[in-house]
């Protein structure tokens, strides 16, 4: 009985030891401040020694329960926003049997650093240096944690701002002046500054209240389970491996890829031989274990060999346009075929052949592109993130550009993905919307999407054929039902949720990240007391 009971658990969560499968449990109650239950709080056991962090939610009688926790010593929290509790700490799990643990909430302050970035942008008052801000500044991270966490001088935000511009030189480009500078800062001194009129709590404005947002019941059998990457690491995506690590690309300034074990939570780290910024976007490794990343701002295609340890570059030659002037080359997300040929997007869409060292670029074809997927056949898929975007394939064999438009004009498609039976899904960020598109029929369909601005940014798809997104102004997850069309909701346990891509695992879990919170995981829903997978 006992093995059958490890065999579940470790279904259940795809933990790749017996260690983990036999995880201990926690549960109990939250209540309010008036001692009724309280739905929808985040209950987060963290492990000290691994950093892994499972978050779940309280359902509508203020019950949690949470299965499969390596075992060791925990704090265990509670994140429910305009609330506080003390944490629970020294939690020592060492059987099966669960741990009883209630929490009792006593009333407390929202935080700016609370909301999300739909919400602050809606709250913040209206002022020159605004636009500048929340449509630049914001590209990267929210408003949240690097401006909103502390009040501070007029000298710190020039100092701040003046820094970013530096850093941040190759992506914010000549089109962020010294007027765009001189506004950012006199805006964020007006709103963070030390003598500044801002309500010390978005609540008391009265429009706060109508910007909530609400979960249905539904929503709250979600898990999430991560790990801490270190501070500042900002990594775009997680891509799992064959071998129990999960790969990620560090976009700030350490010029680093990360790989995490996801048995043991710690990162090690590979440094690029870039000196300067290298915009470090996506990386994921082949299926023959070789690592792959791209650099946005050297416009260069890097490779960390796991055999040899070794971060090499390679380096695409540069070509003219039909004007005679050098192209700009630009790195963005990486792909791998099933006969090892490596894609990119950016400027423009490339093909890289590592046996022999050559490059295709389409630069006639698909000068600019963002997302890009691989179906079963190796045809490539990709979306044009901008006004008149479409979305398009590359034929395997010859080479040959097809494209078609989304029905909603202007809708910019983000990111692509390819569900088992081949249908092409994509997330429309502008409209909103996610979209269908079946290569047989060459039908379009489009599914609006929920709340306010949805913004569906990354995308993947789970072992049961479930479309998960990512709503980067919301602070929200949402997935969507292919056969129905209905979407779900899900609270993210972070404010500044910003992930730039997903990507499914053997176990069919949906890998995701917070760049700005330093945080890399997994998620799953269970119905009852077990996970709703493909494979259980």
């Amino acid at each position: 009985m006992k093995r059958a009971g490890i065999v579940y658990l470790g279904i259940m969560l795809g933990f790749s030891s017996l260690a983990y499968a036999a995880g201990g449990a926690l549960s109990g109650n939250v209540k309010d401040p008036s001692g009724a239950p309280f739905k929808g709080a985040f209950v987060n056991a963290r492990n000290a020694q691994t950093t892994l962090t499972m978050h779940v939610l309280s359902d509508p009688q203020g019950k949690y329960r949470m299965e499969g926790l390596p075992y060791g010593e925990y704090e265990v929290s509670i994140r429910a926003i305009g609330y506080r509790s003390e944490p629970k700490t020294g939690v020592k799990l060492s059987s099966e049997t669960p741990v009883s643990l209630d929490f009792a909430l006593s009333k407390g302050m929202v935080r700016w650093t609370d909301l999300s970035d739909h919400q602050m942008r809606e709250l913040l008052p209206e002022g020159k240096g605004k636009e500048e801000l929340v449509g630049r500044c914001t590209a990267c991270h929210g408003i949240q944690s690097r401006m909103a966490a502390t009040r501070r001088d007029e000298e710190h935000w020039k100092r701040a701002v003046a820094f970013m511009r530096e850093s941040m030189g190759y992506f914010l480009g000549r089109s962020f002046t010294d007027e765009h500078a001189k506004n950012v800062v006199s805006y964020l001194t007006t709103v963070f500054g030390v003598d500044s009129d801002l309500p010390r709590s978005p609540a008391e404005s009265p429009k706060y209240e109508s910007l909530k947002t609400t979960f249905s019941d539904q929503a709250l059998s979600i898990v999430y389970v991560d790990y801490e990457l270190g501070p500042n690491r900002f990594a775009w995506n997680a891509a799992p491996d064959n071998n129990g690590s999960a790969w990620m690309p560090f976009y700030g300034q350490t010029n680093k890829i990360g790989r995490l074990n996801v048995e043991t939570g710690k990162v090690e780290e590979f440094s690029t031989p870039e000196r300067s910024p290298a915009g470090i976007h996506s990386a994921m490794a082949g299926s023959d274990g070789t690592v792959w990343f791209t650099q946005q701002a050297t416009g260069k295609l890097g490779k960390f060999d796991p055999r040899t340890g070794q971060v090499t570059e390679h380096i695409q030659p540069q070509t003219r346009g039909a004007d005679g002037q050098p192209r700009r080359l630009s790195r963005h997300t990486v792909r791998v075929d099933s006969k090892g040929m490596v894609w990119t997007t950016g400027s423009p869409l490339t093909r890289y052949d590592p046996k022999t060292g050559t490059y295709n670029e389409f630069w006639q074809d698909v000068p600019n592109v963002y997302g890009i997927t691989l179906d079963k056949d190796d045809n490539v898929w990709f979306a044009e993130f901008r006004e008149d975007g479409k979305i398009g394939r590359v034929d395997a064999k010859t080479l040959k550009v097809i494209k078609w438009a989304p029905l909603t004009a202007n809708a910019r498609p983000r990111r692509i993905v390819v569900d088992a039976e081949g249908i092409v899904w994509f997330g429309e960020y502008e409209a909103g919307k996610i979209g269908r598109f079946d290569p047989k029929t060459e039908k379009m369909t489009e599914y609006p999407l929920p709340g306010p601005s949805p913004t569906p940014y990354a995308l993947a798809v789970d072992g049961q054929g479930y479309i998960w997104y990512s709503s980067r102004d919301t602070d929200v997850l949402g997935r969507l039902d292919p056969k129905t069309g209905s979407v779900i909701e899900y609270p993210f346990p972070y404010a500044e949720n910003t992930s730039r891509d997903y990507f499914s695992d053997a176990q069919g879990r949906v890998w995701y990240t917070s760049p700005a919170n330093s945080k890399a995981g997994y998620l799953f829903v269970r119905s009852g007391s077990q996970m709703t997978m493909a494979n259980r």
